[in-house]
């Protein structure tokens, strides 16, 4: 397999995002650290913040390992991933590999013997909504001026409290609306917005 997750000491769900901040600051204390980390635009808010509070580099890349393949070469550097587990570690291996992966988690475990759960504690991840919604044609409707101008007034609205990601899916016949914020209300009110908007231009 080509992706991770893992439990920690309290049964908690550990998704990419932690777990490769658990490998980036490993690599950092042990002075094995190239460059920064690659993530993607779906990639929790709360593991950008916590890689900037340890002046580790973050960029961000389309969704897809290939996008984060092509960001590490162009950068120079070894690591990157998605929330969903897909971990790329290019001085190990040229592709994602759970076991890889999942060894460098433990390495970095056995290192610092403490629990999963305190290695992940910096990372506190920010409220993320995601909605599917089947639509006729994803591409055109991304790209209406009525939902991109809704976006970007919604963006606006947000500032720095939040992020807005709507794109069309590139294997279904769905529009992907992502909408991630330090206030769960918030982020809330503007996917339900987002989503209505969405269905009536459909209709």
């Amino acid at each position: 397999g080509d992706r991770l997750v893992m439990v920690d000491e309290s049964g908690r769900l550990l998704d990419g995002d932690q777990l490769l901040f658990v490998i980036a600051r490993h690599r950092q204390q042990t002075n094995s650290m190239r460059g920064g980390v690659v993530g993607t635009v779906m990639t929790n808010l709360g593991l950008e913040r916590a890689l900037a509070e340890h002046s580790i580099p973050f960029l961000r890349a389309k969704v897809g390992d290939r996008h984060i393949l092509s960001l590490l070469h162009e950068k120079n550097w070894d690591l990157g991933g998605e929330p969903s587990g897909h971990l790329l570690t290019m001085d190990l291996t040229s592709t994602g590999d759970a076991i890889v992966a999942a060894l460098q988690v433990l390495v970095a475990l056995r290192r610092a013997e403490r629990s999963l759960g305190d290695l992940v504690s910096d990372v506190t991840k920010v409220p993320q909504i995601l909605r599917n919604i089947t639509v006729a044609e994803p591409a055109q409707l991304a790209r209406h001026p009525v939902l991109t101008a809704l976006v970007d007034k919604l963006s606006q609205d947000m500032s720095d409290r939040g992020r807005i990601l709507v794109r069309a899916s590139g294997t279904e016949p769905l529009l992907r609306i992502m909408v991630e914020g330090i206030e769960l209300a918030e982020v809330q009110q503007v996917a339900d917005l987002l989503e209505a908007e969405t269905q009536t231009l459909d209709a």
